[in-house]
């Protein structure tokens, strides 16, 4: 199978020839991968290629102007939404988190007034060319921040005061929401149109686990965010495509309502995590639900031997392979903690032993 036939066997929880692949790395890590195969720094195509992934997206970039200033002298960066984040260095290596929270104590009115991008300043007019360059492979579009009400308005406004709005029904913060999720759902409409039937399926996401149980309830979930979500699943079923949605830490309760949704595959599916049980959830939802991940970067890969590792990834893979709808990949982004060989064993398992014969 080509790499697009063999993502969208999975996704459709049939089986193919392999398990698909997927990579992601953070900065220190995905340095280090290239080092070791040669390449240059710049080069992820070519890193794509030597650890045998099947997947590769596609967007529009935004091309409009900047919205928010940089404060350099603290070392903060402001993205288009406004979101602040510094660089916070560690013993092995560093990471860009947020900070500032602009919006924390925001009224509706600055809400209202808060400057976001246009879905008009995206240069949609390369899309379809990036869709023809990996027509090979499992295209998508979209990413685990759509819509990400929590993450997305908690990066403004702080988590606590977010799930306060959700709770409490905030105008502020739900008109934050609002403003986000349109401004996606239309920049997205406008990329499917201008892939040409190039893009394969659509990632989604919200974090709606800790690592012990979930973020809010069922209900408030039901209440705030579910119909949000809808209106994702809804627009990409217009365009007869699957949909994929992330979610950290214990999420298996709203399992039931992806699948009502119409969602096709959950990703990340951390182990470590509260009723995440790879084999658990195989026998709940495989045949209704492919599945995205169960390779914790928290766990052998980062802390264990490279041998370790293999039978680490080894033995995910006899739990999660059978019937199909599994691609192999790391919870999160593999960490700078990751030792390089550790990395490297566990894409050589998945070549090794992710075959269906």
């Amino acid at each position: 199978m080509t790499s697009k036939e063999r993502i969208l066997t999975t996704l459709a929880s049939g089986q193919p020839d392999r398990v698909p692949i997927d990579y992601f790395g953070n900065e220190g890590i995905d340095r280090r991968l290239k080092q070791h195969f040669g390449l240059s720094a710049d080069d992820g195509e070519g890193l794509m290629r030597a650890l045998n992934v099947d997947f590769r997206p596609v967007w529009a970039p935004y091309v409009g102007p900047k919205l928010h200033p940089d404060i350099p002298e603290r070392g903060v960066k402001a993205d288009d939404w406004g979101i602040h984040r510094m660089y916070i260095e560690h013993e092995s290596g560093g990471y860009w988190d947020f900070c500032d929270f602009p919006l924390q104590e925001a009224t509706e009115e600055q809400v209202a007034a808060w400057p976001m991008p246009s879905p008009d300043d995206f240069d949609y007019s390369q899309v379809r060319a990036q869709c023809e360059r990996f027509a090979e492979f499992g295209v998508y579009t979209g990413h685990a921040g759509l819509p990400d009400i929590i993450n997305g308005n908690g990066m403004l406004r702080t988590m606590e005061q977010t799930l306060v709005d959700l709770i409490t029904d905030d105008p502020a913060g739900l008109l934050l929401a609002k403003r986000r999720t349109d401004i996606q759902l239309e920049v997205l409409r406008r990329t499917l149109d201008a892939a040409q039937g190039g893009i394969d399926f659509v990632w989604m996401g919200e974090d709606l686990g800790t690592q012990i149980g979930p973020t809010l309830s069922p209900d408030l979930f039901r209440r705030q965010l579910r119909p949000r979500h809808q209106q994702v699943v809804d627009l990409v079923k217009t365009y007869d495509l699957p949909t994929m949605i992330h979610s950290c830490g214990s999420s298996s309760w709203a399992f039931e309502d992806f699948i009502a949704m119409g969602i096709n595959a959950v990703d990340t599916l951390q182990p470590e995590a509260k009723n995440m049980a790879p084999a658990a959830l195989k026998a709940r939802f495989g045949g209704r639900l492919a599945f995205h991940g169960c390779i914790s970067t928290a766990g052998p890969v980062a802390y264990g031997t490279a041998a370790e590792t293999e039978e680490y990834c080894r033995h995910t893979l006899e739990i999660m392979m059978p019937d199909g709808g599994y691609c192999f990949s790391p919870t999160h982004c593999l960490q700078d903690n990751s030792p390089t060989e550790n990395v490297l064993a566990m894409y050589a398992t998945a070549m090794k032993h992710g075959w269906y014969r």
